[in-house]
C-alpha cells in the first residue's frame, strides 16, 4: 500500500513539474533588465498638490479614461459600456453624444469640430459635431489594430495614433505587460487620402500620443519601457527618432501637448519592485502564468508630469493619499485647467495649474 501511494505521489509530482515547466500559455516572455528606479525625491518629490482635484461627472459611468473639451467649453468623457458624455462646462447636465459600441479610450477634436476616437476595440473613429459615427481606419499592413489606444489631431491636418499592442486585445493587455513584448505601434491616418502609414513600430505598449504645436515631432508614451520616445516630422529630420524621456518612476499613460511648449504626462501608478525583478526571468514568468497567480497590483499613487519641449521635467503634481484621484490615465489643459481621466473611477477630474 505505501509503495503503491509512493507511485501516486511521484506520478503527481511529474506531472506537475511538466505542467509547470511545459504547459502552453499565451505570452512568450522577453527578457529586460529595467534601469533602477528613480526615487520619488527632487523633481520627482512626493507631494499633495493634486489632493485639490475637483471629481466632476460622478456617477455617471465607470472609466472615462479621457476627457476632451470642445471650442464651446463643454466636456466629453467615454466609459467602458461604449458611450460618450457631453457635459456642461461645469461637469453638470450630461448626455450621450455617441455610443461607439467598443471601447473609447482617448479622443480629442480635430479643427473642423469632429471628435477623433481611438476606441480601442472598434479602430480610429471620427464623431461629427452631431453625433455620427465614422470609422476611419481598422489596421496598417494588413494587421489589424489590436487596442487602438489614443490619439491626436497635429497642425499638419494628420492623425497620430497608437496600437497599444496588436497581439492582445484590451480584455487582456496584461499579458502584454507580462509577455513585455515589443507588439507595439504609432500610427499616422491622412484624412485627406484616407491612408494608414506606420510611424514606428516595435514599442512596447504604446500608449499616449502628442504631437508638437508645429507638427514637428510627434511623442508616445512606451508604458512598459518607462519612457517616451520622439518622432522627427520636419523634412529634413524626418523619421529620425530619439528618446524624449527615459526611466520615469512609473508607469507613463496619457500624453498631451497644451500648445504652449508644455507636454502634461499621466503616470498611472509608481513602478512596482516585484515586476522589476520578475522582467529579467522570463522563465518564471510563465511559472506565474501557469500557477494563475495574480498580477502585482498598482499601487493608488496621483501622478502627473509637465515636460517642457526637451523632456525637461516643470511641473511635478501629486497626491500619494488613499482617497486620492487615481489611478490618472489622462491629462488634457483648457483655459487653465488640467481635466483627469480613469480607466477605473467613477467620475473625471479638474484641476487649476499651479504656479511652477
Amino acid at each position: 500500500m505505501k509503495k503503491h501511494l509512493r507511485t501516486i505521489f511521484a506520478t503527481l509530482f511529474v506531472l506537475a513539474a511538466l505542467y509547470l515547466l511545459f504547459w502552453p500559455v499565451p505570452i512568450n516572455p522577453q527578457a529586460w533588465t529595467p534601469p533602477a528606479a528613480p526615487k520619488l525625491e527632487g523633481v520627482y518629490a512626493v507631494n499633495e498638490k493634486l489632493a485639490a482635484a475637483e471629481r466632476l461627472g460622478t456617477g455617471v459611468g465607470i472609466g472615462p479614461e479621457t476627457v476632451s473639451v470642445d471650442a464651446q467649453g463643454r466636456l466629453y468623457a467615454g466609459y467602458v459600456d461604449g458611450r460618450i458624455v457631453r457635459f456642461a462646462a461645469d461637469g453638470s447636465d450630461p448626455q450621450t453624444f455617441a455610443h461607439t459600441g467598443g471601447r473609447p479610450v482617448g479622443h480629442r477634436f480635430d479643427a473642423a469640430g469632429n471628435l477623433i476616437v481611438a476606441d480601442a476595440a472598434k479602430g480610429l473613429l471620427s464623431i461629427s459635431p452631431a453625433g455620427k459615427i465614422s470609422t476611419l481606419t481598422t489596421q496598417q499592413g494588413g494587421v489589424p489594430f489590436g487596442l487602438t489606444d489614443d490619439v491626436e489631431p497635429g497642425a499638419d491636418g494628420n492623425y497620430y495614433f497608437s496600437d497599444a499592442t496588436s497581439k492582445f486585445p484590451l480584455g487582456a493587455f496584461m499579458l502584454d505587460v507580462l509577455e513585455h513584448g515589443a507588439n507595439g505601434r504609432l500610427l499616422v491616418y491622412d484624412p485627406r487620402t484616407r491612408a494608414t502609414r506606420l510611424l514606428l513600430d516595435g514599442l512596447y505598449f504604446a500608449n499616449g500620443v502628442a504631437v508638437a504645436p508645429d507638427a514637428s515631432f510627434v511623442l508616445v508614451a512606451e508604458t512598459t519601457e518607462y519612457r517616451v520616445r520622439r518622432v522627427w516630422l520636419q523634412p529634413h529630420r524626418g523619421g529620425q527618432r530619439d528618446i524624449f524621456i527615459d526611466n520615469l518612476p512609473g508607469f507613463p499613460d496619457g500624453i498631451s501637448s497644451n500648445g504652449h511648449g508644455i507636454f502634461w504626462l499621466a503616470i498611472v501608478a509608481p513602478r512596482d519592485p516585484q515586476l522589476d525583478s520578475l522582467l529579467p526571468h522570463p522563465f518564471l514568468r510563465k511559472i506565474m502564468f501557469r500557477l494563475h497567480l495574480p498580477e502585482p497590483p498598482l499601487r493608488r499613487h496621483a501622478m502627473v508630469l509637465g515636460l517642457d519641449a526637451e523632456g525637461r521635467v516643470v511641473y511635478n503634481l501629486q497626491d500619494p493619499s488613499p482617497v486620492a484621484y487615481a489611478p490618472i490615465t489622462a491629462v488634457q489643459e483648457s483655459h487653465g485647467m488640467l481635466y483627469l481621466g480613469s480607466f477605473s473611477e467613477n467620475s473625471f477630474a479638474r484641476f487649476p495649474i499651479p504656479q511652477k
